[in-house]
C-alpha cells in the first residue's frame, strides 16, 4: 500500500496560484488512480479532481474547472495540483488519496490510501 505526503500549501492572496505536490512511496505507483481532496473549516471532505492511471484522463469538481489542473508523473511517483486564480473559499486542507479500483471508488470518498494534507488558506 501506498504512503502519501502532500506538499506545497500555504498562505496566498486572492487571485493567486499555488503549486501542490504528493510523493509517493511504496510499489507499483502507476497502478493507482490519483486524486485530490479538500476538507474546509467545519465542512465534510470532497472530492476536487483525479488522474487516471497513465494521466491521460482528468476529471474535476465543477467549482475548480479551469483554475485547477491534475497532472502525474510516474517515474517520480508523484501527482500535483495546480492552483489558479485562488478564491478565500478554496481555503482548506488538501489531501492526496490513491485507489487501485479506480475513479469511481476514489470518488466516493473510499481510496486505498490518503495522505495527511497540506493547509491552503487564502486571504481576500
Amino acid at each position: 500500500q501506498l504512503q502519501l505526503a502532500e506538499s506545497g500549501g500555504g498562505l496566498v492572496q486572492a487571485g493567486e496560484s499555488l503549486d501542490l505536490a504528493c510523493v509517493a512511496s511504496g510499489h507499483h505507483f502507476a497502478s493507482y488512480t490519483m486524486g485530490w481532496f479538500r476538507q474546509a473549516p467545519g465542512k465534510e471532505r470532497e472530492f476536487v479532481a483525479t488522474i487516471s492511471r497513465g494521466g491521460g484522463v482528468a476529471d474535476y469538481v465543477d467549482f475548480v474547472k479551469g483554475r485547477f489542473t491534475i497532472s502525474r508523473d510516474n517515474a517520480a511517483n508523484a501527482v500535483y495540483l495546480q492552483m489558479n486564480s485562488l478564491k478565500p473559499e478554496d481555503t482548506a486542507v488538501y489531501y492526496c488519496a490513491a485507489s487501485l479500483s479506480g475513479a469511481t471508488k476514489l470518488r466516493s470518498g473510499s481510496p486505498d490510501a490518503w495522505g495527511r494534507g497540506t493547509q491552503v488558506t487564502v486571504s481576500p
